[in-house]
């Protein structure tokens, strides 16, 4: 059993919950934790989406650092894979996955953020990357996601800054993809994934495949990675089932096979 967090399942959807108080600071084992909750959720055909969330007070201030603070050149070059593999894992669940976040998500915490699809913020939360007022860069992904998110420039500013945004900004910069009052998050994340739930799954695993791997290729490439997926969906019964539904036009009855 795991300690800080756990996957909890309710009509499709999977809630994975962070629960390391005060700040659910992400040490060795609650990454490892992390890692273990998203292999389940990936597993469990029962869970149709996935929820990421820290509870009514804090998403996850950042890191443990007291105990990185320890560690030298060689501790963390044996643990930074590791560390950054556990936040990716959320990136390959093959599944829609949304962050919501209340009160802060810095650090660790906003890398595991920008490792879901979408992010449901509240209105008084802060989100950043201040891992350079510490002497450092962000090492689980914020570097690489973010800029892909809001791009160079504001990936720049926000990492090399340290600075902390508003869930206003966030939105603004596209950081945030919905902005709701504190009581309201988990509610409104539910409300996001809820129209996936009775979906193709197999289709929506291609899309996100699509997309996330196509950002990484040149066009030519994305162009022939998403013709070999696309094929590939004729293969399935939803299709069969989708393109009957259409021209009897009817509700088509998904059964994610």
């Amino acid at each position: 059993m795991s300690e800080f967090v756990r996957l909890e399942t309710k009509d499709g959807i999977g809630t994975i919950r962070l629960d390391r108080p005060p700040m659910n600071a992400l040490n060795k084992q609650v990454q490892e934790e992390l890692r273990a909750a998203a292999a389940e959720a990936t597993a469990d055909p029962g869970v149709r989406a996935v929820i990421v969330y820290g509870g009514e007070k804090v998403f996850a201030a950042g890191a443990d650092i007291k105990e990185m603070a320890v560690m030298s050149y060689v501790d963390m070059a044996e643990r930074a894979a590791d560390l950054s593999g556990a936040l990716g894992a959320f990136a390959r669940i093959p599944k829609p996955v949304v962050a919501a976040i209340t009160g802060y998500a810095l650090g660790g915490g906003c890398e595991l953020a920008l490792a879901c699809d979408w992010r449901v913020v509240a209105e008084d939360a802060k989100l950043g990357q201040p891992e350079i007022k510490l002497g450092v860069i962000p090492g689980a992904g914020g570097t690489q996601r973010l800029a892909r998110l809001v791009g160079p420039a504001r990936a720049k500013d926000l990492i090399m800054s340290g600075r902390m945004v508003d869930a206003q900004e966030a939105l603004r910069i596209g950081l945030a993809d919905r902005v709701v009052p504190a009581a309201d998050v988990y509610a409104a994340a539910v409300e996001l994934v809820t129209p996936y739930l009775n979906g193709p799954v197999q289709a929506l695993r291609a899309a996100k495949l699509a997309v996330d791997a196509g950002l990484d290729m040149d066009l030519t490439s994305g162009l022939a990675w998403e013709t070999q997926l696309f094929a590939a969906l004729f293969a399935t019964d939803d299709r069969r089932e989708g393109m009957a539904a259409f021209v009897e036009k009817r509700k088509p009855d998904f059964t994610g096979r």
